[in-house]
């Protein structure tokens, strides 16, 4: 009686952990797809096995794609090296029949260039000796040098504080009938006066990052694109990184505006951004394409002070001064910006040694070395219009509810 007792316990026992099991694994791998179960907690991969659970971060991502944020959008967070939460949500629009997006997307990266290429690219540039960072832009670029703009340094370009407006004043359309386009574009800035005093304030100007662009291609002999290619995506293996990709890439780009004031089309595959468009696609401030997994790449690299797998890429002391804080007069580093006090788009737990930078299509990435982690957040958000505002206010949400998700 007792022998058939024990047995009776040891089938309850094992039913109970074979079930424990199976409901674990579930748990498991839908927390590795990011799709938690609706009736679990999760409390079992948290506490248990000592996972993360970033069911907060998708629900963030879920309800603003529900709200009309943004139709589509990539996640990827790494930690210590390791991809630790890495998905796509929505669709190419808001249209399910465009297709699910999936984390190898490639993004309009906008404004991301001014630091994945262009910054990058200044980094390599200053470590060769091919120029000073107190260098004046005239040096390299002698018909910029003209209306007060004779002492504007290329620091100052990377500061944003060289006295330059945002963007050019002419509007697309009125360059239509112009046969050299980009020269056009380029003979606007030269000629262009400052509209404050270079050094007395910040603001941030696609005009800065248009002429590093050009500084790096005068001292390398490389057209920015293809410099970008030989020596930071190309080495690094990310292959799906690129200025004007080809159109048999265009199912894997996710759409951005329909420009009915321009163009009048659908944007895919093409660049957003009406100046970089001009300057036939390649230019230091938007332009590129990538993808999250391409991203992390290069954000690895740097916060591993410059080399990754072995190879050294920008040295240690390269990559700490251009990801600081500069000056008492704004948040930017060079080329990149820093966690401000307050309405970061980095939210407000990441350290306040982040160091980061938004794209206006959507697309951001914030690096908090303290925690040796960043994130990727890559939209559309200017999907079908620029007009929709509302990644303001996600994208900080989206990186708190990481830092708690990691530590709580």
């Amino acid at each position: 009686m007792k022998k058939n007792f024990s047995y009776l316990l040891f089938a309850i026992l094992f039913l109970l952990l074979t079930q424990s099991g199976i409901r674990a694994e579930i748990v498991f791998k839908s927390y590795l797809s990011g799709n938690q179960p609706s009736n679990q907690t999760n409390k079992y991969s948290v506490k248990e096995k000592g996972k993360n659970t970033f069911e907060k971060v998708d629900s963030i991502i879920n309800a603003a794609i529900a709200d009309s944020a943004f139709p589509s959008a990539v996640l990827l967070v790494q930690k210590g090296g390791k991809i630790i939460h890495e998905k796509s949500y929505g669709y190419y629009t808001y249209d399910p029949s465009s297709g699910k997006i999936s984390v190898n997307t490639m993004y309009d990266m906008a404004s991301l260039t001014k630091v994945i290429a262009t910054t990058t690219a200044t980094m390599i540039c200053y470590d060769r000796g091919l120029f000073k960072l107190d260098d004046k832009v005239a040096k390299y670029l002698p018909g910029f040098g003209v209306n007060g703009k004779e002492n504007v340094t290329i620091r100052n370009l990377l500061v944003h504080d060289s006295g330059l407006r945002p963007d050019i004043t002419r509007k697309p359309a009125s360059f239509d009938t112009v046969k050299n386009k980009a020269q056009a574009v380029m003979d606007e800035i030269y000629g262009d006066s400052l509209v404050y005093p270079t050094g007395t304030k910040m603001v941030y100007s696609d005009l800065n990052f248009i002429l590093m662009g050009k500084i790096i291609e005068k001292v390398t002999g490389l057209p920015l694109d293809k410099f970008c290619m030989k020596n930071i995506f190309k080495p690094l293996g990310m292959n799906s990184t690129m200025f004007n990709p080809p159109a048999s890439l265009v199912n894997r780009i996710a759409p951005t505006e329909y420009d009915n004031y321009w163009r009048h089309r659908q944007i895919r595959g093409t660049v957003h951004d009406e100046t970089s468009q001009l300057l036939g696609g390649v230019a230091g401030h938007a332009g590129l394409f990538s993808t999250a997994g391409d991203l992390a790449k290069l954000l690895q690299m740097l916060l591993q002070k410059g080399k990754y797998h072995g190879k050294r890429y920008i040295k240690t002391s390269t990559v700490e001064m251009f990801v600081n804080k500069q000056s008492d007069l704004s948040s930017r580093a060079l080329g990149w910006d820093t966690k401000s006090p307050e309405h970061s788009s980095a939210g407000h737990l990441f350290s306040d040694l982040s160091y980061g930078h938004t794209g206006f299509t959507g697309t951001s990435v914030w690096t908090d070395p303290t925690r040796n982690l960043f994130v990727v957040f890559l939209t559309n958000r200017v999907y079908p219009t620029r007009q929709d505002l509302k990644i303001m206010k996600v994208r900080p949400l989206v990186h708190d509810a990481v830092i708690e998700a990691l530590e709580k």
